[in-house]
């Protein structure tokens, strides 16, 4: 809807990972180079952590694309509570290996059969398992023993774990030593830092085609950064109902005020959604006002194409004031 409205080539905040629209922040640059040095190395286990919506499946989607050339045999497995006892079966799955057995040394030895018949091809195998704080300890283990699978001393199976901050913990836990020390590399992404997020929005925009309209205010990247936390998937929620909001109010610029009133609409529908907004209690006045000063008395910097002039009285003190106590009249 607001694609059109802007005249954009396509929605820039979908809240689904797409790693076409990946903004390569100093975190996401980091855990890349990890990944591709460690599989390089082609053995052991990868742990990338993050919170949720900080890009751990779009740092996948993209390392996935920059292996399509290099004869890897790639399987993706999305953990929940999944158990040992599932996990072989689960993994043959995923690798489109066919075993129609329950007994699980059977199962290892059709998954070994068809680990080596790819070695022989020149095809790498590789493992991602997504969620992976939700496995068990005894699941960990199976994957740990997948790993000793070899062919004159070279593993043939590469293991990359991809999770939230619990998963460091399960693995610092003392019966995961033995997992903890194939461990060739690891990478916790961060949220974004307050400029990181002005650029992650500015690429977003950037690469549907935006030319300014709608011109957005400097106030905005502070006030979504403190509303976002920095968090990649949040910061795409409050920029899509800002380019919603901004369309059907027929809108060609985007000001503080405008973030305020979709921060407000989020927190009032997360009352039933249990959504991130509640989470953290923001209280919406609070951060506003201080975010805003800030902004005020912040030097002055040169104007940007996106940062027009602003309409008289649209953020100014006199205005939010105003709009302030019409609301606490209600």
């Amino acid at each position: 809807m607001y694609d059109r409205f802007y005249g954009f080539s396509e929605e820039p905040f979908r809240l689904s990972p797409d790693h076409h629209f990946a903004y390569q922040h100093r975190g996401y640059k980091k855990a890349r180079a990890y990944m591709a040095y460690a599989f390089m190395r082609a053995e052991g286990f990868v742990m990338v952590t993050g919170r949720p919506g900080t890009g751990k499946t779009t740092l996948v989607g993209a390392l996935m694309e920059d292996l399509a050339s290099e004869r890897a045999q790639i399987a993706n497995l999305v953990c929940s509570q999944l158990q040992a006892d599932d996990l072989l079966s689960m993994v043959a799955h995923e690798f489109g290996v066919d075993i129609n057995v329950t007994n699980k040394g059977q199962q290892l030895q059709h998954l070994s059969r068809a680990l080596q018949k790819w070695h022989r091809e020149g095809r790498r195998a590789l493992l991602i398992v997504d969620e992976a704080q939700d496995l068990s300890v005894s699941a960990m283990e199976e994957l740990r023993l997948l790993t000793n699978i070899q062919i004159s001393g070279k593993p043939l199976l590469q293991i990359f774990l991809l999770g939230q901050p619990e998963l460091r913990e399960l693995i610092l836990r003392p019966e995961m030593e033995q997992v903890h020390q194939r461990i060739v590399a690891a990478s916790h992404l961060q949220p974004l830092e307050p400029d990181e997020t002005e650029q992650y929005i500015r690429h977003r925009l950037s690469s549907v085609g935006w030319k300014g309209d709608p011109a957005i205010s400097a106030a905005v990247y502070p006030l979504v950064f403190k509303f976002s936390e920095g968090i990649a998937r949040r910061i795409n929620l409050i920029c899509s109902r800002l380019m919603l909001h901004g369309s059907v109010e027929d809108l060609h610029r985007i000001g503080a005020q405008d973030v305020r009133e979709v921060v407000e609409e989020l927190q009032g529908e997360s009352l039933a959604a249990g959504s991130v907004f509640t989470e953290h209690d923001f209280d919406v006045e609070d951060v506003f006002e201080t975010e805003l000063e800030a902004v005020k008395s912040a030097p002055a910097t040169s104007q940007t194409d996106d940062e027009t002039p602003p309409s008289p009285g649209h953020d100014d003190r006199n205005t939010l004031w105003r709009r302030r106590m019409r609301r606490q009249s209600r």
